[in-house]
């Protein structure tokens, strides 16, 4: 039986996990909903996912306020690893971390017309149009790191037996972090293919506010300022 996975990335629901869903899956509101949002943007029965001829299909039910993969509006589509569904105000991941990194490596395996593996770019910044094109492109070496991981054996674990005010800190950080990448990333343009993406400059350079902001959080944490 094929399963399927959906994780929350934005929405009254942030942080969740709808795990190996068995097929077909209904999205929505309503309590008869396998992938149930607590969303008052989402239909009661808002879109529904299949598996047909080895594809996995999303199909909008009519909803009110429509359905968005990558971006774009959709009536129908083929899901992929790493495609992002927007749902009311809800955003959804499709596929576990296992799945994207595998998606993710064939995608740089893979050859390429003019030779060399198939990686993501940041480049051709227009200054005209203040744009920042996301590409698949041939480089030698791959921008993201191999080494890197979401695999759940691979995260480091957060700090245990934190105080609640530690706790509310922290919580505090990774929301502000967490609402600096969403605001980077819900304008984001694919291709049909989701094998190109186009970024905004203003949002490409809200998401490298956001790595400056780790790196110093990581210095702060490494390197506390002495208490006066």
């Amino acid at each position: 039986m094929r399963t399927v996975t959906f994780l929350v990335l934005e929405g009254v629901d942030k942080g969740r996990v709808f795990r190996d869903l068995a097929i077909p899956v209904t999205i929505g509101r309503e309590e008869g909903n396998a992938l149930r949002l607590n969303d008052e943007r989402v239909s009661r029965y808002h879109a529904k996912v299949q598996a047909e001829e080895g594809d996995v299909i999303l199909t909008d039910l009519d909803s009110t306020n429509g359905t968005r993969v990558n971006g774009t509006a959709v009536q129908i589509r083929r899901l992929r690893p790493g495609d992002q569904l927007s749902i009311g105000r809800t955003m959804l991941l499709f596929g576990t971390m296992e799945e994207i990194e595998n998606r993710r490596n064939g995608a740089q395996g893979a050859p390429a017309t003019q030779g060399g593996a198939q990686t993501i770019r940041a480049d051709e910044l227009a200054q005209a149009s203040g744009r920042v094109q996301l590409a698949a492109s041939q480089k030698p070496e791959p921008v993201v790191p191999t080494d890197w991981s979401a695999r759940d054996g691979d995260i480091p674990p957060l700090p245990v037996k934190l105080s609640g005010s530690q706790a509310a800190r922290l919580a505090e950080v990774f929301d502000y972090l967490h609402r600096g990448i969403t605001t980077a990333v819900e304008n984001i343009e694919a291709n049909e293919e989701g094998t190109e993406v186009r970024l905004g400059f203003s949002e490409w350079q809200t998401v490298q506010a956001v790595q400056m902001l780790l790196a110093r959080y990581g210095r702060m944490v490494a390197e506390p300022e002495p208490q006066s």
